[in-house]
């Protein structure tokens, strides 16, 4: 397998990445706070956003490439149009660094989880960003 581009800019380490569903865009998280998008092909920066106030430890794509979900070492979640940047929500819920987010098949529903021991995962509805019961 050969390297496809060298993707340069990030001042931290790369904690997380994801790609849009079409393969085009690449999603970094990074222990510099930042979140980035970049040409996947060609590994050139789109845009660089200062996502949270902490490191951003993990990241997710929506199957239908509508929203980017971040989540941090502050303990919070965002939830981002990807087509305009702009923040729509921030989600807590979590007591510790959040880990790890995932977007059900559908898209209907982001799962959040975080360094807390005693903590469970969180389950959010994507639409409207409120606790969604499984």
């Amino acid at each position: 397998m050969r390297q496809r581009a060298v993707f340069t800019g990030h001042t931290g380490a790369v904690l997380s990445v994801a790609f849009s569903p079409d393969g085009r865009t690449l999603a970094t998280a990074s222990a510099d706070h930042t979140m980035k998008l970049w040409d996947s092909a060609s590994g050139t920066m789109l845009h660089s956003i200062t996502a949270h106030e902490d490191e951003v430890r993990a990241i997710a794509v929506s199957p239908d490439g509508k929203l980017i979900a971040t989540g941090s070492a502050d303990s919070t979640v965002i939830l981002w149009n990807a087509a305009t940047r702009k923040e729509i929500a921030v989600l807590r819920g979590h007591h510790g660094s959040i880990q790890c987010l995932a977007f059900s098949p559908d898209g209907k529903t982001l799962a959040s989880g975080s360094g807390d021991d005693l903590h469970p995962p969180e389950f959010w509805r994507a639409r409207d960003a409120i606790h969604a019961p499984l």
